[in-house]
């Protein structure tokens, strides 16, 4: 944990630039010219029925460990609930159905530093929507913010007003989903915020604002630190604001502050735990990203490494293949782990641990607009004392009292709304 948490409390931030991967089905536009190519041209998801026999037949042939000997989750997740997980991939769940979601969502490739980027855009049909750039992170997808898609676009179908509506900018991060997979050291979070802001230039935005949770804090605050003068403001779901003292605190495993408050001690605790018990994954892909060949080759193996990110979150999935109605759906979480075996991103995306040599939670000093939603299941909820110390031009909080690490996935109606509330004083 020690390793870990130097890496992501670190300061060195790695440069370079970096060569074309090609893990979706688009490939870079060879025109023979020396000039770069920024041309955006349309994506369409096709997945050959070989790749979907292939996929059955590796999970069928799941090599199974014994039982845990505990009844609880404390080893990891329980074999009861990953049984349970493959046996409905295998023999219920339909690829197909999530495909046929993704064929009618306008989806593009464009080349922005010599990598192939994905990404969904979605036009509101009302006059000036605002132009929002929404980040993922991991475990996550694409996949996790298309509820919000339409709530957003078509606000007035959703309980919304015309004048909420948003264009809708959901890209996928290098070396995720359908995004080119880098092929030399440097897209670290510094150089996707860049190529984000590149991304909205090019297709002509000259204001707009980004959101993101999870690697898409990260990525949004590096944004905002560039501060281009298209960009009005930020929102986050993850947001980092832990004070100095209290990181002190966690990382060399001292008693918490005497001063916190009820909030701030909750979340001391949460972060607490999170460092004890929850950066197993993250120690592993921010040291050694290259030696989980298993979850490249073994799909149980990458969907139980998935499924583990945090306690919450484990717990809910865990209930939901035990039958209980939770915000997500089986086919929800078999949506996105699918999508990561299918484009072959187990590896290429768990390397962003490797790449970041930034502080998690410590505040970047952003000085402009920031809009921050605080779930209660996230890796901590934040207080609006920290909060208002990490983000002078704090222009929305809210402290929710349901959602968690996937905001947008889990609790759709809940995000849509913090989204039109957060950017109301800057449209």
């Amino acid at each position: 944990m020690k390793k870990t948490n130097q890496i992501l409390l670190g300061t060195i931030i790695a440069t370079a630039i970096v060569a074309q991967g090609t893990p979706g089905s688009a490939q870079s536009a060879n025109t023979g010219s020396s000039l770069p190519d920024e041309s955006i041209r349309p994506f369409h998801v096709s997945i050959p029925a070989a790749k979907l026999t292939d996929l059955k037949r590796r999970i069928l042939a799941t090599k199974w460990p014994e039982r845990e000997t505990v009844k609880d989750r404390s080893q990891g997740v329980q074999l009861e609930v990953m049984k349970k997980l493959a046996h409905y991939w295998a023999t219920g769940y339909d690829w197909r159905k999530m495909e046929a979601k993704l064929k009618v969502i306008p989806q593009f490739i464009t080349n922005i530093d010599g990598l192939d980027i994905h990404f969904i855009h979605v036009r509101s049909k009302h006059k000036n929507a605002l132009p929002i750039i929404i980040t993922h992170g991991w475990p996550g997808s694409i996949i996790e913010q298309m509820k919000i898609i339409g709530p957003l676009t078509d606000p007035t179908a959703f309980g919304g007003k015309a004048e909420d509506a948003f264009d809708v900018i959901i890209p996928s991060l290098p070396g995720y989903g359908y995004s080119s997979k880098p092929t030399a050291t440097g897209w670290d979070q510094q150089h996707i915020a860049r190529a984000w802001v590149t991304l909205m230039k090019r297709m002509g935005y000259k204001r707009f604002v980004a959101q993101g949770g999870d690697w898409g804090n990260a990525v949004t605050e590096q944004m905002a630190l560039l501060t281009p003068p298209e960009l009005i403001g930020i929102h986050t779901n993850m947001p980092a604001t832990v004070p100095a003292d209290v990181a002190k605190a966690l990382q060399f495993g001292e008693p918490a502050p005497a001063s916190l408050s009820a909030d701030e001690k909750h979340a001391y605790d949460q972060l607490d735990y999170f460092y004890k018990h929850g950066l197993g994954y993250a120690n592993e892909m921010a040291n050694r990203p290259q030696t989980l060949y298993a979850i490249e080759d073994s799909p149980v193996g990458l969907a139980a490494w998935m499924l583990d990110h945090d306690a919450t979150s484990l717990a809910l999935i865990s209930r939901v293949f035990d039958g209980k109605t939770e915000g997500l759906t089986r086919d929800d979480i078999l949506d996105n782990i699918t999508l990561y075996w299918l484009t072959g991103t187990a590896v290429s995306s768990a390397r962003l641990y490797w790449e970041s040599k930034l502080p998690f939670f410590a505040p970047k000093g952003i000085t402009i607009p920031v809009a921050v939603s605080a779930f209660p299941d996230e890796l901590y909820q934040a207080p609006r004392s920290w909060t208002e110390q990490a983000y002078p031009k704090l222009v929305y909080y809210n402290k929710l009292d349901k959602g968690g690490h996937f905001a947008a996935w889990e609790q759709p109606k809940i995000f849509s709304e913090e989204m039109r509330a957060a950017f109301k004083t800057l449209r």
